[in-house]
């Protein structure tokens, strides 16, 4: 069975233009609850650890350079089927892929600067939340 908890980040682009709370409740409008949230400031040595399954990618450094020029969101989201949901509720990477009515359509600015990040399998999500949460610090499920 999939899990039920995944990773989101609003990334620092939708925090600075305002859009953290539409995003947040199209997620909550979506069936999604908020299991454990904070904002923070990446260090640059932060996001190359985040992101190192990206290490050898062309687009990696300017990745790091994207997710440290500004404040964002991590927040454990709960629900049935969690991670593929997300994925299906954020839509395609880049914008003018992404379905109607997806995040990314609606807030999204480019394929680079694509306002949220989603985990991509029940591994990298605990994974990632752990980057983020201790176990402690996250709420428990109803």
């Amino acid at each position: 069975m999939a899990g039920n908890r995944t990773l989101t980040i609003i990334k620092p682009d939708a925090f600075a233009s305002g859009k953290a709370g539409l995003i947040i409740a199209h997620l909550e409008k979506a069936g999604f609850t908020i299991r454990a949230a904070r904002v923070l400031h990446l260090s640059t040595q932060q996001a190359e650890q985040f992101y190192d399954v990206h290490r050898a990618r062309p687009f990696f450094a300017s990745l790091v350079k994207f997710m440290t020029q500004g404040p964002c969101m991590p927040m454990v989201l709960e629900r049935d089927n969690a991670v593929a949901e997300l994925r299906n509720v954020i839509g395609s990477t880049d914008p003018k892929d992404a379905a109607e009515g997806t995040i990314r359509k609606l807030y999204a600015v480019s394929k680079e600067s694509n306002a949220i990040h989603a985990s991509d399998s029940d591994e990298n999500a605990l994974r990632e939340s752990n980057f983020f949460f201790a176990e402690t610090t996250l709420l428990n499920s109803r």
